[in-house]
Order: structure tokens, then sequence, then C-alpha cells
């Protein structure tokens, strides 16, 4: 029971850090042959989504990935308040509503699928 404890509180501080990181760097962009690609968003959201999925996968264990997604969510949320001074890290615009929606999107799809039976193993 102590080690689900554990893995859960691992998880939750492993979600804030993505999410932290993935916050600060949601607003780079890059323009390709005149096309504006949001790099860093793409990045915080394909790495938020193989951080779940790799838990998932390798964990079998759905308690540890929700504190791992509870983690990165809560720190999304306080990250996007107004601070004392006035200062917003995710601002309103298209890239914010992508950063504080995408993770809730994708935290929903990884918790809610099913788990899948193992294969049977090859008969000579």
């Amino acid at each position: 029971m102590s080690s689900r404890i554990g893995a859960a509180v691992l998880g939750f501080l492993v979600g804030a850090l993505f999410a932290a990181m993935g916050t600060v760097a949601h607003q780079s962009t890059a323009e390709i042959f005149g096309i504006t690609v949001p790099w860093g968003l793409l990045l915080g959201l394909v790495g938020f989504t193989a951080l779940l999925v790799g838990l998932r996968l390798v964990l079998h264990d759905r308690v540890t990935v929700l504190f791992t997604a509870l983690g990165a969510l809560v720190t999304i949320f306080v990250l996007s308040l107004r601070s004392t001074g006035g200062s917003v890290l995710i601002p309103e615009g298209a890239l914010g509503l992508a950063w504080t929606m995408g993770p809730v999107i994708i935290a929903a799809i990884v918790l809610a699928w099913p788990r899948l039976p193992a294969r049977p193993s090859p008969r000579a």
C-alpha cells in the first residue's frame, strides 16, 4: 500500500513538473515557410501524452496516472491565475485555450481507455 502512495505522490510531482515546463514553453512559435508553428504547445502536449500513456502501459495502474494528471492540471490551473503583480503565464487566446483544455482531454482519454487483454502466445 505504501508503494502505491509513494507512486501517486511521485506521479503528482512529475505531472506538476511537466505542466510547469509546458506552461512556460506553450507560447513558443516558429515561422516555417510563412506558417506559424506553435512548437512549444505541440511539444508540451506530445510530452504530456507520452508521459500518461507510458505510465499507463508500464504500470498498469490508473491511480498513478490519475495523480500524475491531477498534478499537471492543478499546476496549469494555478499558473493560469493572475499574479499579485498582474502578470499571467497563460494568456487568453488560442494557444492558452489549447494548453488549458488539451491536457484535460488527453488525461480523460488515457484514463478512460480500456485495459487491452494480453495477446495469446503464438502456437509453434
